[in-house]
């Protein structure tokens, strides 16, 4: 099953890699009349790759790694000709020229391959395979344009996986303080201090999306969809903090064994709310039904009210959930002033 799932992920780019290469073959063979234009498939290739991040800029980035290996290479060739210390002095040097360059490891290497490449294999004129790396980096710079990746599949498979475990997170911490249960008080802090590497995921694959739909022009209606999952990234970053606060709270509230079902309540009812923003990152139209559930919750968050008689740590922890209503709020499209307006004064 994960063989198929990759495989489906993968089939666009493997698309994309093979349209790219073929064109850069052609082009440097039946156009330009070379040979054995190796280089032009392989730099298109390395270039793309089958990884998630085929923003523009990192295939740029990949690109002049390699035509720095080749030039590099080339004209070592030129000026000391082949053997086994001209081989050594390339790739040190290109290695040496690639890391100051770039602090990407990445790079280095993509530089130090290519570099191999041109020593080892012969060539019928100098300077060839120049050209020819040009002509992949060309080809793979378009295939970004024109046969993109379409981003917005995986960038909405990464923020589903955040919301589940965030979900998971909130409902360990609640069942926590129902059960007055360090034991799970602190399995809950655990997890919530797990979501910190699903956002990172989130908003990077947010990132690299954008930065495609920017140049492409088959991707232009993704680029709204996608701003708003970056508004609802930055504000769910916030809000897995504040869980994160919440949970060490309840660590410490459970010290005592105490039952505190409304608190689990309350804190149930925000990470059900959070799950209507999931859904609505698939149908919009959930969207208002979040921001009523959560504004419910918001109005009733007044320690002094919600915690009456309550110890000043269970008033504390209310305390505590205010910020958390709020990002979620914010995330499902409330404007900030009107989501801080929509918790009571203390």
């Amino acid at each position: 099953m994960r063989g198929w799932r990759r495989l489906r992920e993968s089939t666009l780019p493997i698309i994309q890699i093979v349209v790219a290469a073929t064109a850069a073959y052609a082009v440097a063979h039946y156009a330009l009349g070379h040979e054995i234009p190796l280089l032009a498939a392989t730099v298109t290739v390395s270039s793309l790759g089958l990884v998630r991040d085929a923003r523009p800029r990192r295939v740029l980035e990949t690109v002049i790694g390699m035509l720095v290996g080749i030039i590099i290479a080339e004209a070592l060739l030129w000026v000391g000709g082949t053997g086994w210390w001209q081989l050594a002095l390339a790739l040190g040097l290109t290695l040496a020229v690639a890391r100051f360059l770039s602090a990407q490891s990445s790079f280095a290497i993509a530089a130090a391959i290519q570099s191999l490449i041109v020593m080892i294999m012969p060539a019928s004129a100098p300077f060839l395979r120049v050209i020819d790396g040009s002509v992949g980096a060309i080809a793979a710079l378009l295939a970004t344009a024109l046969i993109p990746r379409s981003p917005l599949r995986s960038v909405t498979r990464d923020a589903h996986a955040l919301f589940q475990d965030f979900s998971i997170a909130g409902a360990t911490v609640a069942q926590a303080l129902h059960r007055g249960d360090r034991l799970r008080a602190e399995r809950g802090l655990d997890r919530a201090r797990g979501l910190q590497s699903r956002v990172d995921a989130w908003r990077g694959a947010i990132e690299s999306g954008s930065a495609i739909a920017r140049i492409s022009p088959f991707l232009r209606r993704q680029r709204h969809e996608l701003a708003g999952q970056d508004r609802i990234a930055q504000n769910m970053d916030l809000a897995t903090r504040n869980l994160r606060v919440i949970a060490r709270r309840v660590v410490y509230l459970c010290d005592d064994g105490t039952a505190r079902p409304t608190g689990a309540d309350v804190l149930g009812e925000l990470i059900s709310a959070a799950a209507l923003i999931d859904q609505s990152l698939d149908d919009i139209a959930i969207e208002p039904v979040a921001r009523e559930s959560l504004g419910a919750v918001a109005r009733r968050l007044d320690p002094a009210v919600i915690a009456a008689g309550e110890s000043l740590g269970a008033q504390n922890l209310f305390a505590a959930m205010r910020p958390l209503a709020v990002d979620l709020l914010t995330a499902a499209g409330v404007p900030a002033a009107q989501a801080r307006a929509s918790i009571p004064r203390i």
